[in-house]
Order: C-alpha cells, then sequence, then structure tokens
C-alpha cells in the first residue's frame, strides 16, 4: 500500500510542477496547438495553446513508479514494466503525430495509415512480452485468453491472441485520442478509469490464488496485482497534476502524446489484471465517443446524410449550444456511471448466495 501512495504522490507533484514549466518551454518554442477550420467557432479562440502535454503524463507515470518503489524497497515487476513500455510507446507514436502538425503548420500529423502502423508495432510488441517473465508461481503477465473478470474460453493460438490485443489497443488508444476534444475531458476521464483500476488491483492482491488460505473458487490468477495498482496510481496521480492546468480554459492540451499513452496504459492494464472485456464497461464513455464517429461515417457514407451535427460525440452537443464546462462534467458523470456498473460487475460474484 505504501509503494501504492508514494507512486501517486511523485506523480502528482512531477505533473503538478513539472506542467507549468513544459508550458514555458512548448510556448518558448511555439509548440502550439493548430484548430480545425471546420471545427465549432469556439475552438478558435484556442489557438496557439501549448500542446504535448501528454510528455509531461509520460515523465510523471515513469518517475512516479519508479520513485514508489526506490522508496519502499520494492521490486518492479514484469507485468507493471510491460504497462508502463506499452504507454511509453505509443506515447511516443502520438508525440511523433503532434510534432509533425506543429513543424508543417497543419491540423493533421502523421498519416492515418503510418499512426496505425505505429500503434500495432507497439501492441505487438507487448502482445508477444506479457506471455513471457513467468514469476515464481509460474504466472506470466497476461495469458493467451479472452478475459472478463478471469479467464474465459480456450486458448487462443498466438497469432489470434495477438490481433485480439492490437485490437483492444488501438481501440482503446484511438477512443481516448477521439474523446480528448474538450479541456480536460479525456485526463479527467482517465483519472476515474485509473482510479476504478487501483481499486481492482488492489482487490487482486488481497484475493490472490497463490497467497489466499483457503483458496477459494473466485480468487485471482493475476501474476503482479500489487505492481500493476502501483503503475495505474502513478498514472492516476500523473492525470491529476495534469488536469489542474489542462481544467478550463486549458493552459495546456495533451494532445496525441498523453491520449494515446492513457488508451494504452488502460488496455495494458485490462490485458494483465485479466479484466479484457470488462474495460468495455469500465471505459464505456470512450466507446460511446468511438461510436459515435462510426455512426456518424457509417451513416454518411450509406445515406449521404448526418446523425450528429459533428462527430466525435462532444462537438455535437457543443453545436446544440452547450458550454464547454457542462458537457465536460456530464460526460465525466456518464464515465463515473460506467465505471460503477463495472464495479458492481467485478464485485458481484462474491456476494453471498
Amino acid at each position: 500500500m505504501k509503494t501504492i501512495l508514494l507512486a501517486a504522490f511523485v506523480a502528482i507533484l512531477v505533473s503538478l510542477f513539472g506542467t507549468p514549466v513544459a508550458i514555458r518551454i512548448f510556448r518558448r518554442r511555439g509548440y502550439g496547438q493548430l484548430i480545425r477550420e471546420d471545427g465549432p467557432e469556439a475552438h478558435l479562440t484556442k489557438r496557439g495553446t501549448p500542446t504535448m502535454g501528454g510528455t509531461v503524463i509520460v515523465i510523471a507515470s515513469v518517475a512516479g513508479y519508479f520513485a514508489g518503489h526506490l522508496l519502499t524497497h520494492d521490486p518492479a515487476s514484469p507485468s507493471g514494466l510491460l504497462v508502463l513500455f506499452l504507454m511509453a510507446g505509443l506515447g511516443l507514436v502520438g508525440f511523433i503525430d503532434d510534432f509533425i502538425k506543429i513543424y508543417k503548420q497543419r491540423s493533421l500529423g502523421l498519416r492515418s495509415r503510418a499512426k496505425l502502423a505505429g500503434q500495432i508495432a507497439v501492441s505487438v510488441v507487448f502482445a508477444v512480452l506479457v506471455l513471457h517473465f513467468p514469476n515464481q508461481f509460474d504466472l506470466t503477465p497476461g495469458d493467451a485468453r479472452i478475459s472478463l473478470l478471469h479467464d474465459i474460453g480456450p486458448t487462443l493460438p498466438l497469432v489470434v491472441f495477438v490481433l485480439w490485443i492490437v485490437l483492444l489497443i488501438a481501440g482503446f488508444s484511438n477512443g481516448v485520442n477521439l474523446t480528448d476534444g474538450l479541456d480536460g475531458l479525456a485526463a479527467g476521464s482517465a483519472m476515474l478509469v485509473l482510479a476504478a483500476y487501483v481499486l481492482i488491483a488492489n482487490w487482486q492482491l488481497r484475493n490472490d490464488c497463490t497467497s489466499a488460505t483457503p483458496v477459494t473458487a473466485h480468487c485471482y490468477e493475476i501474476a503482479s496485482p500489487l505492481d500493476l495498482a502501483v503503475v495505474a496510481a502513478a498514472a492516476l496521480g500523473a492525470c491529476f497534476g495534469f488536469l489542474w492546468w489542462n481544467a478550463p480554459p486549458a493552459k495546456i492540451f495533451m494532445g496525441d502524446t498523453g491520449s494515446l499513452a492513457l488508451g494504452g496504459v488502460l488496455a495494458g492494464l485490462a490485458v494483465t489484471t485479466k479484466t479484457q472485456l470488462l474495460l468495455v464497461v469500465l471505459g464505456g464513455l470512450f466507446v460511446i465517443v468511438t461510436a459515435s464517429v462510426i455512426i456518424q461515417v457509417g451513416f454518411f457514407k450509406m445515406t449521404g446524410r448526418r446523425v450528429f451535427r459533428m462527430a466525435p460525440l462532444q462537438h455535437h452537443f457543443e453545436l446544440l449550444g452547450w458550454a464547454e464546462t457542462t458537457i465536460v462534467i456530464r460526460f465525466w458523470l456518464v464515465s463515473g456511471l460506467c465505471i460503477a456498473l463495472a464495479l458492481g460487475i467485478f464485485y458481484v460474484e462474491w456476494l453471498p448466495g
């Protein structure tokens, strides 16, 4: 528990005091956000706001994780390191995308195929490595099976498992990216899901099959639940400190650097805590926003008409006249409801009877 608290505390400090430093550096170098001309008119006032703030989130998460371990002399685990690798790797893809936008002064960075190729490359490495590094109980960070609350179904062939994990990671990294359209929306929503993962991983630690006496039917075969709680707490702390400066009106944006990294850490935690399908409910807001884009594009191609005034969904409500802060707070509430439902699903098997 000390490692979890220290990781979160250090990450908060690094992010809270590191973000204004990043704002000054990015502003001095002219790393400002470019705004789409076809977007809501209110966004035009945000032109030039420093972006790539996700760099601070990644650095603060990594710093908090390692500081927590150093201060408590608790060794890091392959599970935690692999999730951090996924976070940093996708953050790097996002950083390249953000840098191209700034360098070429356009609202689009990497070509969609190049961006997806980068996400796939990082995801494939993670998916393969997660099946290695068994601990003293012969548990690896992940299993080649689909999971909900535990592993379900048969063991998947390696190729099928890798494809499934790539789909999961790409889906959620792009989902957070699509949600990152209003000040504080993605950071606040990700914080709520990360807080849920701190609770989930801590519960799995307390009901670990390797230490449960007696062993119950509901115990968890997770390689390193404590370290996964540390990763979630570090990322949570990093988002907390960043949100202080990203709240409306934002002094800095996370950019693709932050949104892809946060989507990656959520997907990585889902794989290593064996809650892959549960993440669809936990991250319900990201699923809803992504679905709005799919519906908009698909319906337009079929009929030539639009379902929403603009996609992603948050911009539809902007064009309806909702204030930005109203949309952000209400979307946070939707995210909270999704998380409450997911935690209910997670804990329901422990109810008597």
